[in-house]
């Protein structure tokens, strides 16, 4: 593994396969990288793209073959880490959960609520070493306002930024009764993949912003159609010609240089004595905090 510090800046982008082939990307190579997590969700393919180094990982891998709460996200944000990304868009497709946001709108989320059940394996830390991320603000406001003035520019639909997104496990779609609850709450889109993204990334210093796909009303509006498979695809469809718009616009204009507040997120994250990490943790940890060691 490459020393972090001598790679390039990079940017990564996580959603579906169709977001490859977006018009400028020179394909360079595609990598299959070994972590301490076990596999990625696929190989990463790396491009450039107005010069910039752009990693594309397929959440689900290629063909949508991995359900939501089989994703292996430690394994993708350690391998992420390991090609030197510093800042990651990502893309998912959500159910709206307020009358304001309709099929092919977009929503910035600032806010998660987590409805998942999978703790341990939203973190990197543990076993001997013990970190407590700031997680306040989850998002990199940088990012997502760079995104959100893209956006408006690019997308015909509309966009909204900031909102909270409720992470369910899936991979059922939500009840009616869970999905009145959601909506009586406030809380504006769901999904089932991007709350322990962001708290990877933020773990391992990157500057996360997502790219909310409305496809759906859930199924608390019971004037719609229940929410489906097949309703959901053919919106995404439509939804991917806009994130790629929108992802090719804005690489351009995120800075080279690293050095927004949620880079040195771990600053005062980590509370155990350094003399005390035990050195397989360290060995499995080595891209998240190389730059303690």
């Amino acid at each position: 593994m490459s020393n972090i510090d001598d790679l390039e800046p990079a940017i990564a982008v996580i959603g579906g396969s169709g977001l490859y082939e977006i018009e400028g990307a020179e394909k360079i190579d595609e990598c299959k990288i070994k972590t301490p997590y076990g596999d990625p969700s696929d190989n990463i393919t790396e491009c450039r793209i107005e010069g910039r180094r752009v990693f594309f990982l397929p959440r689900h891998g290629k063909g949508h073959t991995i359900l939501p709460h089989e994703l292996n996200h430690r394994a993708n944000f350690w391998a992420l880490k390991s090609l030197g990304v510093r800042w990651v868009i990502a893309v998912t497709a959500v159910g709206s959960l307020q009358d304001r946001y309709a099929p092919r709108d977009i929503v910035l989320p600032d806010q998660y609520f987590d409805r998942t059940s999978c703790r341990s394996e939203h973190t990197f830390f543990g076993d001997g070493i013990c970190a407590h991320i700031a997680f306040g603000d989850p998002v990199s406001e940088e990012l997502r306002s760079l995104l959100f003035e893209i956006a408006k520019e690019v997308h015909q639909e509309k966009v909204y930024n900031g909102g909270t997104y409720v992470n369910m496990d899936g991979p059922a779609f939500s009840t009616r009764a869970e999905s009145l609850n959601n909506q009586r709450l406030g809380f504006d889109v769901i999904g089932m993949t991007n709350l322990p993204e962001a708290k990877l990334a933020r773990e391992a210093e990157m500057a996360l912003a997502t790219l909310s796909m409305i496809t759906d009303y859930d199924c608390w509006k019971e004037e719609e159609d229940p929410v489906t498979a097949e309703t959901v695809i053919g919106h995404l469809k439509a939804n991917a010609q806009a994130a790629k718009k929108i992802i090719a616009t804005v690489i351009p204009t995120i800075p080279k240089d690293p050095d927004w507040p949620v880079h040195t997120a771990l600053s005062n994250a980590i509370l155990t004595d350094r003399s005390l990490w035990p050195e397989k943790t360290k060995r499995k940890l080595e891209p998240i905090i190389e730059r303690f060691l």
